[in-house]
């Protein structure tokens, strides 16, 4: 027999090595980047692991269902981290043909944990892509020892990826309610089931509520004592309410007090705003401003004369603003002169401030009172602020809401409805990005009927056709949108971005998974880790931007508590972009803590400038919105931003 016709035994090469600067894998990553499914197919069948999972990861971003029996193939992987990676992607796409290959590569004769990764990304991925019947299955698995924690963890995930999806099961929950409050589970698969009772309605919990204070107490993670508060509001039992207020005052965590105080509004109002205005003054700014939106949210006619008392302490403007704001919202129509009054403070700070997000929020309180609509309308029209400009629309938006509407001009009136729509012309042929998207939202408003005001789409097309993409896609499509309905036209589906930027290999010369940004603030600086191998166009992004200047002096322009702080906008109001978008890089990296560094996006792969900071765990948004770093020093920092704080400079480290 010739030799060339013998046997050979390759070694199985096992160990994964990602290494950005390797031209293959550049090519691989190129190939996500330009959405070339059938390229990638190369890359399954590559002897090295290192070229296998990037292929099959990359379906994740790309979504691709033509490729499920494809990805099925790579479900045996012999490398568990490939594997994990297939199960990802065929959850990603989301297709209920995923669910029966998934649950057909489940190893339930592992029982030495060798392809752990792959089952516990199996049972996440079936709750994006699963039937009530994999709900049934997957909540009915009792067998988990307090000591698997990546099973009990994909478990979790999976019930929770079923509820966003709005689909629940009696059995889900009472699975939820078990690990959280059974201390003997890890805290991971707690701080999942933790996330699922608070964020879904209608959950029935009000029987639990003993052991849920139980498990309150006893919590010392911050990621899951944040969530269990919010958990405890919603039983709206008496030994719930009891719970938070004795302990609200003394917790040292911002985050977990200010979720207390949250929950505390599902409480009846006399028995907890008094404990509550004690907060007003607090000298963490964040918890002051959830005081305040407690009273704005749950407050009384009888109190609202002292809500505008109170906003007059010595108070930061957003305490104040949203004490006004309350006042507003809840005086009274009769009580004319308190309305004035507290009006007359509102208009007077707004001409006083230069602060230009002082004055988006005193426009957005002004909407609370709809005869406010001609001032806001002249104020935003003739602002030289972008963010104004948007929060201007807005509020006029707020006062267009049915019951505002009908309460201050009576049902439909003509007059005001043409007056708005007018203001709204003027602000769209102004030709502002930030303006004409809040714009073209209200126009959609079926309550208001501008169908019957608006005689021709003229003016919306003209200025549809300024618009420049694929950077202005969202005002594009929010646009587009308010033409179809004012024209009577089936509703249009929204515009994705094309192909339009490559990936710049040369800009990551040099790059690793030790790679580091430092975001320069004057409250102390803020060293990111970079996701290089995860999210490669997003750091070349990035980083090009850094090194060109871009994000000195830009604005964080949105910070909400217990959530995100985001910049990167050149406008300073969130619809900011330069003449580009990249694509979305989804990875199997979940915001489970705080400090993940994602992309903002307006939809898939529509990201260009701005990035978020998390202030805490936010699992709704994994998968979808791109992560490509965390916070490795400088999280207090983060916590101290308030909305306008600037960014001095971003300097890149390899």
């Amino acid at each position: 027999m010739m030799a060339g016709c013998l046997p050979i035994n390759e070694e199985i090469i096992t160990e994964i090595n990602m290494d950005i600067q390797d031209k293959k894998l550049q090519k691989i990553f190129s190939f996500q980047d330009e959405r070339k499914s059938d390229s990638l197919f190369q890359y399954f069948w590559h002897r090295d692991p290192t070229y296998r999972y990037p292929a099959v990861m990359a379906f994740a971003s790309i979504k691709d269902s033509t490729a499920l029996d494809s990805i099925a193939a790579l479900l045996k992987d012999p490398v568990d981290e490939v594997r994990a990676a297939a199960a990802f992607a065929i959850g990603q796409i989301g297709s209920s043909k995923g669910e029966l290959l998934l649950f057909q590569a489940f190893d339930m004769e592992d029982t030495i944990g060798q392809f752990e990764l792959a089952n516990a990304a199996i049972l996440e991925a079936v709750g994006k892509c699963g039937t009530k019947k994999s709900l049934e299955a997957l909540s009915s698995i009792e067998s988990y020892l307090p000591t698997d924690t990546a099973l009990l963890t994909g478990q979790a995930y999976g019930i929770y990826r079923f509820g966003l999806r709005k689909q629940f099961s009696k059995k889900g929950t009472e699975r939820m309610l078990d690990l959280v409050t059974d201390g003997a589970y890890p805290e991971e698969p707690r701080y999942v089931a933790a996330n699922y009772l608070a964020r879904f309605k209608d959950l029935d919990l009000s029987d639990k509520a003993d052991d849920l204070v139980r498990s309150f107490t006893k919590e010392e993670d911050p990621r899951i004592r944040m969530v269990l508060a919010k958990v405890l509001g919603k039983t709206e039992s008496e030994v719930a309410r009891e719970s938070l207020l004795g302990l609200v005052g003394a917790e040292q965590d911002y985050r977990v007090k200010c979720a207390m105080i949250n929950a505390l509004g599902k409480f009846e109002y006399g028995k907890v705003a008094q404990p509550i205005s004690g907060f007003l003054k607090n000298p963490n700014i964040h918890v002051a401003t959830t005081a305040a939106n407690f009273f704005l949210e749950h407050g009384i006619s009888r109190e609202a004369n002292n809500y505008r008392r109170i906003a007059r302490d010595t108070l930061p403007w957003q305490v104040q603003v949203t004490m006004n704001q309350a006042a507003l919202r809840h005086i009274p129509p009769y009580m004319e002169e308190t309305i004035g009054m507290a009006n007359y403070r509102l208009r007077r700070n707004f001409e006083k401030t230069e602060n230009r997000y002082e004055k988006a929020a005193i426009l957005n309180a002004l909407g609370e009172y709809g005869w406010n609509y001609r001032y806001i309308g002249e104020k935003l029209l003739i602002s030289d602020f972008p963010v104004v400009r948007s929060a201007g629309i807005a509020a006029l938006a707020k006062i267009c809401e049915p019951d505002r509407f009908k309460k201050y001009f009576g049902e439909g009136n003509p007059r005001i409805r043409r007056d708005i729509a007018a203001t709204l012309q003027e602000g769209i042929n102004a030709g502002d990005v930030g303006l004409i998207a809040e714009a073209a939202k209200l126009l959609r408003n079926q309550k208001m009927n501008f169908r019957d005001i608006i005689d021709s789409t003229a003016f919306l097309n003209t200025a549809l056709a300024k618009l420049k993409l694929p950077g202005q896609t969202e005002t594009y499509n929010e646009l587009k949108q308010a033409i179809h309905f004012l024209n009577w036209q089936p509703k249009f589906k929204p515009k994705d971005p094309k192909f339009n930027n490559k990936i710049k290999w040369e800009i990551l010369s040099g790059a690793n998974e030790e790679s580091t940004a430092t975001i320069k603030t004057a409250k102390g600086d803020i060293q990111l880790q970079l996701f290089v191998n995860d999210a490669p166009g997003s750091v070349a992004n990035f980083t090009k931007l850094a090194r060109e200047r871009f994000f000195n002096n830009k604005n964080f322009h949105r910070i909400v508590t217990n959530f995100v702080v985001q910049g990167g906008c050149p406008r300073g109001d969130g619809y900011g972009s330069l003449d580009y978008s990249i694509r979305s890089e989804f990875s199997m990296h979940h915001y489970n803590d705080e400090g993940y560094i994602g992309m903002a996006s307006a939809g898939k792969d529509t990201e260009g400038t701005q990035f978020f900071i998390t202030h805490a765990p936010t699992p709704h948004l994994d998968g979808r919105y791109t992560i490509f770093g965390k916070v490795t020093k400088g999280m207090n920092v983060v916590h101290s931003l308030e909305i306008g704080d600037q960014i001095e400079k971003v300097e890149i480290d390899f």
